[in-house]
């Protein structure tokens, strides 16, 4: 079995070297901050969230979030999508979605909050 590694530079992080399923965690949440057409060369990368946020969210506008995210996620072959959840919040969305890591079947779930207001997001 593949053993993956790289490192993260977030400031609470405990450590810097991420491996595995943290790590795929870490790469799919480094996608969802860049908004869709940001990355040089390539304008078809990054997530329409961020555009999505000063939308209501209705039926049709939680359909456009889970297609995107779950779309997202099937980029990354380490990783398999389970059940996805949009909310509203005061400032913005939070999705809540359940992971499997293949090489291993750990599953977890990943909850990221999209604040309009400071255009940031964060996760729980």
């Amino acid at each position: 079995m593949t053993t993956y590694y790289g490192f993260s530079t977030r400031r609470n992080a405990k450590k810097y070297s991420l491996t595995d399923f943290e790590l795929a965690k870490q790469d799919l949440i480094n996608y969802f901050n860049i908004r869709k057409g940001e990355k040089l060369m390539n304008p078809s990368f990054g997530t329409i969230i961020w555009e999505m946020l000063f939308e209501p969210l209705n039926e049709d506008t939680q359909q456009v979030i889970t297609q995107d995210v779950t779309k997202i996620v099937s980029y990354d072959p380490r990783l398999a999508i389970g059940q996805v959840a949009v909310t509203q919040k005061e400032n913005g969305f939070m999705i809540e979605l359940t992971l499997a890591y293949i090489p291993t079947d750990q599953s977890d779930t990943l909850k990221l909050t999209f604040d309009r207001n400071s255009h940031t997001l964060t996760t729980n």
